[in-house]
């Protein structure tokens, strides 16, 4: 089952963590905070497993994956 990802925007810190890791799916927006860059919040397949490392990297848990 795909899986997806978003950012929570109000808890998001831009500490730059989830860019790092997973560059493919998340860039800063305008406001300066993360968001998913995919085009759509549903991850590849090829893609999930940095997703699930850049959201258990987030230090205030801001990246959910459904």
């Amino acid at each position: 089952m795909a899986k997806k990802v978003v950012v929570n925007k109000d808890v998001c810190i831009s500490c730059g963590l989830c860019t790092t890791i997973a560059a493919e799916v998340f860039g800063f927006g305008d406001d300066g905070k993360a968001e998913v860059i995919l085009g759509t919040d549903v991850v590849p397949a090829d893609l999930e497993a940095s997703v699930e490392e850049a959201a258990s990297s987030c230090p205030v848990e801001a990246i959910v994956i459904e």
